[in-house]
């Protein structure tokens, strides 16, 4: 028979050992405590000994905080997404803060699931990554009655807070480079566009750029669903270079994708950036370290972080005069990928 489960440690063992009163041990595990730095210490010693976790669901009911954000990505392998958790969750630390995380897969039905599941549980304030929500979604989060924040996107209708950048315009600054450079048959490698709607406006702003160039805006090749990983990227450039062998450079919708691409090229021996130039998206580290380096857009993912942040700790002092809208900057990374 498995061992039974030893008792754990309460609040009044904790007060016995440090000689104080169960109230007094309620006290000092709050963030903005009254008792002294030495009771305190002597209590936190105590339970610290005792192996004794603070139950804090009755103090805050009685408060009405739950001292968490929630926040929805849509990808837990993502070294951008979890940058900008890293940065949000450096900004909120200080504040006792804690970030509850829900990971949407690009589904918005699952994030309305999410959004309602935390909703119940009273979330301090509520982060979203993208623009685009399914109705019910949206009807949720404008009567939360708590801080909003949409990530990662410009929406055209903002439910609250939104600390992002404009997709389809940071790709056509990448369009208009290449074109600059001679290069006009232009391809786009990216995801299921129903899904992933940075991906859709990152290939809208492609397609939109390459007409106002005069330019053919056909070469889309879709990769399956996000998000695209390296072999899919491979497999769409395979597919670009047997249906289209004079194609001149290629956009990828992440730097993962573009890497896959760039090894079927050296596969296939096709020169890089001799014969097609290729760029992605993103700046991950994978961009920075392949040979050649790829041209790519850093869109500060960690930035995005801590200015939402920034944004919730002051609507939650009360400092915020209404729903801002901060526009990030991204900035197009020239490497040796493209001529």
């Amino acid at each position: 028979m498995p061992p039974a489960l030893r008792k754990a440690p309460t609040m009044a063992d904790v007060a016995r050992l440090a000689g104080v009163s169960p109230m007094t041990v309620s006290r000092a595990f709050k963030v903005e405590s009254s008792v002294s730095e030495a009771t305190r210490q002597a209590i936190l010693t105590a339970a610290e000994g005792l192996g004794y976790v603070f139950d804090s669901t009755a103090s805050n009911l009685r408060s009405q905080k739950t001292n968490f954000v929630a926040v929805t990505i849509p990808s837990i392998n993502n070294a951008n997404f979890a940058q900008t958790v890293r940065g949000l969750a450096e900004r909120l630390k200080p504040r006792g803060l804690q970030i509850l995380l829900g990971y949407t897969d690009y589904d918005m039905a699952e994030e309305e699931r999410l959004i309602e599941q935390f909703l119940r549980r009273r979330p301090e304030a509520i982060v979203v990554t993208g623009g685009r929500h399914t109705p019910r979604a949206r009807r949720l989060l404008e009567n939360a009655a708590i801080p909003v924040v949409e990530t990662w996107d410009l929406p055209q209708a903002p439910i609250g807070h939104v600390v992002g950048f404009s997709n389809a315009h940071a790709v056509r600054g990448m369009v208009d480079h290449l074109i600059g450079l001679g290069l006009r048959r232009i391809a786009f490698i990216g995801g299921d566009a129903s899904r992933d709607t940075r991906g859709a406006d990152r290939r809208a702003g492609f397609i939109a750029a390459m007409q106002a160039q005069g330019c053919d805006a056909t070469r889309l090749v879709a990769a399956g669903p996000p998000p695209i990983s390296m072999r899919e990227g491979a497999e769409a450039m395979g597919q670009l270079l047997d249906t289209f062998p004079d194609t001149q450079a290629v956009i990828c919708v992440s730097d993962l994708s573009a890497y896959g691409a760039l090894s079927e090229c050296q596969r296939r021996g096709v020169d890089v950036p001799g014969q097609v130039s290729i760029a992605g998206f993103g700046d991950y580290e994978i961009a920075g370290i392949s040979v050649p380096p790829l041209t790519t857009v850093n869109p500060f993912p960690g930035t995005i972080g801590t200015l939402t942040g920034d944004v919730i700790l002051a609507a939650l002092d009360g400092h915020s005069k209404g729903p801002q809208t901060i526009r990030i900057t991204t900035e197009l990374l020239l490497r040796q990928s493209t001529r």
